[in-house]
């Protein structure tokens, strides 16, 4: 018959509580950094705004929209993307400039400029919009998006979300 023993573990139950302490110092090792590297791209926060340069500004005519683009690098979590956009300026007599998205209100498909008609169509659901952006025709719920736009140095700018 063994001999009870005066420590109040026994050897197997020291073993097992070190495999545990070395096996949750290991995971935590590895799995803290592991779960800082997953959850860090939803922490981070949104860059603002900045202006970017569209074009010479004599290139507009007055009264006759003009179709810039311009591209944008946007990090989606871990992956960097360029893309596109494109807008519409047109200028007044007086040399004020507004500048519209190219998208339409109703389902974000790519309006453009018909002079013929002297409007923005929209190809999906025949929405009309005026030379001002306006509503004329058809589903759209509101006009045309406008971006803050400057005139710097001969250099047409607009302000957009970085």
């Amino acid at each position: 018959m063994p001999k009870k023993s005066d420590y109040l573990i026994d050897r197997r139950q020291f073993v097992g509580g070190v495999v545990g302490i070395v096996g949750a110092i290991m995971s935590a090792a590895v799995g803290l950094p592991l779960v800082g590297y997953l959850v860090s791209p939803a922490l981070e926060k949104a860059e603002g705004q900045e202006w970017i340069p569209l074009g010479t500004a004599s290139a507009l005519e007055p009264g006759v929209p003009a179709l810039f683009t311009f591209s944008q690098l946007r990090q989606v979590g871990w992956k960097r993307t360029k893309i596109n956009y494109a807008v519409y300026a047109i200028a007044d007599d007086t040399g004020h400039v507004t500048v519209f998205s190219d998208d339409c209100t109703h389902l974000s498909c790519k309006v453009h400029w018909e002079p013929e008609r002297g409007a923005f169509i929209c190809p999906c659901h025949d929405g009309v919009f005026d030379r001002e952006g306006n509503v004329v025709a058809g589903p759209p719920p509101r006009p045309l998006d406008r971006f803050e736009a400057k005139v710097e140095d001969g250099q047409l700018m607009i302000l957009v979300e970085a």
